[in-house]
């Protein structure tokens, strides 16, 4: 079974902040999604993550490497070569915005977190580095699939606290993990299945830290159009009075009609003309 992508996302800057440093694109041709949450003050937070995305997609969308270029660090054995490349592509990432930083006194410390997906066929991998979370919706329920890097997570992980004593941490916005924080950083990985009718939801803190995962499923099973989803997620997490900038990117796996499956024959043929 082919399976198609269908993909929306929305940001807002919320009730609170005067800017939006929250950024995300997404290429469903290339099948690469992101989402990214700045931190550094005025316009570097909004900076940082605009470079993190646009390095993000830039680096799939090369004609020629298709995903293959500079390696920064070593492989990850333990994930397919198609995770390889989204950490490759959050590493150079990391870079820019390091070089960029560099460049004006403003803009020192400036940094931003990232959650990736990278879709082709049957298969998905994710990457992310910070508390901006990615979720998966499949037969009615909902699954985090990623570990925060933040101070209230790490907490948990060693015991010292709960989760339920977790919700009300009095520092639940400080990540131990960034874009731009150091001159190197490695994202966690992983590769999944994509299934018929699964929906992936990318989202930065300002939504997640307000919505419970009950609501979220809730709002996504009752609207089936992904644009008014995200309208949807987002005036929750305004009605939870969200103190921070708002960002949600779905993306669907449905089943591929007949005149998609033609569009792709005929696309493919162009293409081996193109490179003969």
């Amino acid at each position: 079974m082919r399976l198609s992508i269908q993909a929306a996302g929305k940001t807002d800057v919320g009730l609170v902040r005067k800017n939006n440093e929250d950024n995300f694109g997404f290429d469903v041709r290339h099948g690469i999604f992101v989402v990214c949450d700045g931190m550094g003050g005025q316009a570097a937070g909004e900076l940082a993550s605009k470079i993190a995305v646009d390095t993000v997609l830039g680096y799939f969308q090369q004609p020629q490497t298709d995903g293959v270029s500079e390696v920064l660090s070593r492989g990850f054995a333990e994930v397919s070569e198609q995770a390889n490349a989204l950490a490759n592509a959050v590493q150079l990432a990391n870079k820019a915005i390091r070089d960029a930083a560099m460049l004006e006194i403003g803009h020192t410390g400036m940094g931003c977190t990232v959650v990736a997906a990278r879709v082709a066929a049957n298969l998905f991998s994710i990457a992310h580095v910070g508390d901006s979370r990615i979720y998966l919706i499949r037969a009615g329920a909902i699954q985090q699939l990623t570990s925060d890097h933040s101070l209230v997570m790490e907490q948990v992980r060693r015991g010292l606290i709960s989760m339920e004593e977790a919700a009300t941490f009095a520092m639940q916005n400080v990540i131990v993990r960034a874009l731009g924080s150091e001159d190197s950083v490695e994202p966690d990985l992983a590769d999944l299945r994509l299934e018929r009718d699964d929906t992936l939801l990318l989202c930065s803190d300002g939504l997640s830290r307000y919505v419970k995962d009950s609501e979220m499923l809730d709002i996504l099973n009752r609207i089936e159009n992904l644009d008014a989803a995200c309208s949807g997620l987002i005036e929750a997490a305004k009605n939870g009075n969200s103190d921070d900038n708002i960002t949600c990117l779905l993306v669907r796996a449905v089943e591929q009609s007949w005149s998609g499956r033609l569009l792709d024959r005929l696309a493919g043929r162009a293409d081996g003309a193109h490179q003969s």
